[in-house]
């Protein structure tokens, strides 16, 4: 070993727009590498004004604040002696470009335009920046005056270069280039390998050192970065830090031996290929990333290489559910300045388990006050109400949650005594403030209301009613609930004594918004859900996780109740259930939400697909009937995603039209020209299901 460099990449919970507390984390994350001896430090995308700015890239006060961060972290010392590599938007020759500017001892020595733009799914880089199409080319960036007063420099180099040190050669790619990382990746339910084994795999044909870089937290929107910084070398993942933290800073660090990537890079072929490629314009620069000191940092090497035969760590899906979706509430509490959260409970496993990720995030709170984190205790403090100089710390995870988190059972006549119990059972096992109510009166004004002004008294369909008046009825407790909680999430905080208000959570999954399954303005309407990107069977895989994991046995209950909304009478020969109301299985509609987004099946394709599928244990005209309902009731409720809460962004079949899902409102909902398509192929297809099969697979 002769040549030994020590790196740092880093995770950083950066806000959009947030340009002093951004630059704080950077300084930090910076401070951090330096300490740790560090000659390369690397950042998340666009870190300077956050990643989720939108539209706001498209002013030219965050290119100016943006700007004014860099000459600032350039002014200081925290540069010298270490190589940057920070992002941010930058405008060149009147295009916006997203950029990472390389810097040294008060000097630019690169600025790198991003060449592959995210533009799709969540992304849209195409409609904020412009991708850099001079491949292996550079120009002149005439600087600002206010970093030419810092750094003493009139222009720089401007395009796809990499920079040559005395030692070795650094690179850079921005996650799109990856995925075709300093990164802005986002976190999805088993997204963690793949990203993982692309960057192993960019190391391990050809060799070299991979540094990654992501942000981590929620930074103003629905998507949670889940960090996981991590070093590869060789194709394999040397270094890793957390997916999921509270840590605003985390900076991951390896020593290693740049002669092991020479030695890598011996292979004929390889050889002949690079002899042959077309060269980058190289920046030399006279310094080198190594030390030379061989003694200082021959242990950091050696526990480089235990860590390379461990591999990389990966969370499962449910403890996934467990640890993001609890950091994002925790982010989104803190930075609305509100002091918690209010959930209906219903009694079933969808309120149930918002309310058990509201409990996961504060064992992550007690946790890591337990640790010191000076960060998580201040906000504690303030959400609680402590004057900042309390002593208070949330070192107990019920006692915090008991002061941040407030459930109530909104009942009514048709509601069971079984599920006011698990409501009242739940919120003691967690510690939540509980409130449990009786509505009826609220709902016979409403009937009282409308029978005086109409004449017409509504009924259930159990007495006698119509289907329209059977659905008005269930609407009108469902919508009272909506202002209910509102209004107790506004007050609670009063009734206790206190200042401020609580943020509604909504309890959706992703299933019921893709089918349509709720009423709008009910109490799927909140300020934000953190399981509205998550299916039915993946949040009952969770609170099976969430009993065990931590302790408790209640939920045990949950998972074995039949799923019912009790918005009809309840009698002898009768008991609502959601899949029966709905027509079709939550793991049939898993199915069917991939086929749509993921697998872009229009209703034929999706028929056609699930006849292979699913021609083992349904005829074709089945197959066809299922295809058909759901594909009808997804189009005639379309119009609900409009105004669905903002939500945890965690499945790849996510319905979210705002941001994710992008399809129209008003549709033929009997699709006739498809349907008939459907019914003739089912028509003549033959039928191969066996007869003994009584339901549907959908694994």
């Amino acid at each position: 070993m002769g040549h030994l460099i020590t790196l740092a990449t880093c995770s950083l919970n950066q806000w959009a727009l947030d340009f002093q507390g951004n630059y704080e984390r950077i300084i930090q994350s910076i401070a951090i590498a330096k300490e740790r001896g560090a000659t390369l430090r690397v950042g998340p995308e666009l870190e300077i004004p956050g990643y989720g700015c939108y539209d706001h890239f498209l002013e030219g006060d965050t290119i100016l604040h943006s700007w004014e961060v860099l000459a600032k972290i350039l002014a200081s010392d925290d540069t010298m002696g270490i190589v940057c590599d920070i992002g941010m938007p930058v405008v060149h020759k009147n295009v916006t470009y997203n950029c990472r500017v390389i810097v040294h001892d008060r000097q630019i020595l690169l600025i790198r335009p991003k060449m592959w733009l995210a533009n799709d799914g969540n992304y849209r880089e195409m409609r904020y920046f412009t991708p850099w199409m001079k491949h292996r080319q550079w120009e002149d960036h005439f600087l600002p005056r206010i970093i030419q007063t810092v750094t003493k420099q009139v222009k720089v180099p401007f395009g796809d270069c990499v920079i040559s040190t005395m030692d070795t050669c650094i690179g850079v790619e921005l996650c799109e280039e990856l995925f075709t990382p300093a990164s802005g990746s986002h976190h999805e339910l088993r997204k963690l390998y793949t990203r993982v084994e692309l960057i192993k795999e960019a190391t391990l044909k050809l060799g070299g050192v991979y540094l990654y870089a992501n942000q981590q937290g929620c930074d103003g929107d629905r998507l949670y970065y889940d960090g996981c910084a991590m070093i590869a070398m060789n194709g394999h993942i040397i270094a890793q830090g957390s997916q999921f933290s509270l840590n605003d800073v985390e900076v991951v660090t390896a020593t290693i031996d740049i002669e092991d990537v020479r030695s890598h890079r011996t292979s004929r072929s390889r050889g002949l290929q690079a002899a042959s490629s077309v060269v980058f314009h190289r920046i030399e620069v006279p310094f080198a990333l190594s030390s030379g000191k061989f003694g200082d940092t021959d242990g950091a090497t050696t526990l480089c290489i235990q860590d390379k035969l461990s591999g990389a760590r990966f969370h499962a899906p449910e403890e996934e559910i467990a640890l993001g979706p609890a950091c994002w509430l925790w982010d989104y509490l803190r930075r609305s300045r509100t002091q918690g959260y209010f959930v209906p409970l219903s009694g079933g496993i969808d309120s149930c388990a918002t309310a058990v990720i509201v409990y996961s995030m504060c064992r992550l709170v007690a946790e890591a006050a337990r640790k010191g984190d000076k960060q998580v205790i201040a906000d504690a403090r303030r959400m609680v109400g402590e004057p900042e100089d309390s002593v208070y710390i949330p070192l107990d995870p019920h006692e915090f949650c008991n002061k941040i988190f407030h459930t109530c059972y909104m009942g009514t006549e048709n509601s069971s005594a079984e599920t006011r119990k698990r409501a009242k059972d739940l919120s003691e096992a967690i510690g939540s403030y509980h409130v449990d109510l009786n509505m009826d009166t609220l709902v016979t004004s409403v009937r009282n209301l409308f029978a005086f002004v109409t004449g017409m008294r509504p009924q259930f369909r159990a007495h006698g009613g119509s289907g329209a008046e059977n659905l008005a009825l269930q609407n009108i407790q469902a919508r009272l609930r909506m202002l209910l909680a509102y209004l107790f999430a506004q007050l609670l905080p009063w009734v206790r004594g206190r200042q401020g208000a609580l943020l509604v959570l909504g309890s959706a999954n992703v299933d019921e918004s893709l089918r349509g399954y709720l009423t709008k303005y009910d109490c799927s309407s909140a300020d934000i859900n953190p399981i509205g990107g998550i299916s039915k069977t993946d949040l009952k895989k969770f609170i099976a996780y969430a009993r065990d994991a931590f302790e408790l046995p209640i939920l045990n209950e949950f998972l074995s109740a039949i799923p019912t909304a009790e918005l009809e009478p309840i009698s002898e020969t009768y008991v609502q259930a959601d899949e029966a109301d709905m027509g079709m299985t939550y793991d049939e509609l898993s199915v069917f939400g991939r086929f749509r987004k993921v697998d872009k099946c229009g209703p034929y394709g999706m028929f056609t697909k699930l006849v292979h599928e699913w021609g083992s244990f349904l005829s074709p005209v089945q197959i066809a009937e299922k295809v058909k309902h759901f594909f009808f009731e997804y189009a005639r409720n379309r119009h609900k995603m409009t105004t669905i809460t903002p939500s945890y962004h965690a499945e790849s079949y996510s319905p979210d039209d705002n941001r994710f899902d992008l399809r129209p409102f008003l549709y033929p909902s009997r699709f006739p020209w498809q349907f008939k398509k459907i019914d003739e192929v089912a028509a003549v297809l033959p039928d191969r299901s066996k007869p003994a099969a009584d339901k549907t697979k959908t694994d």
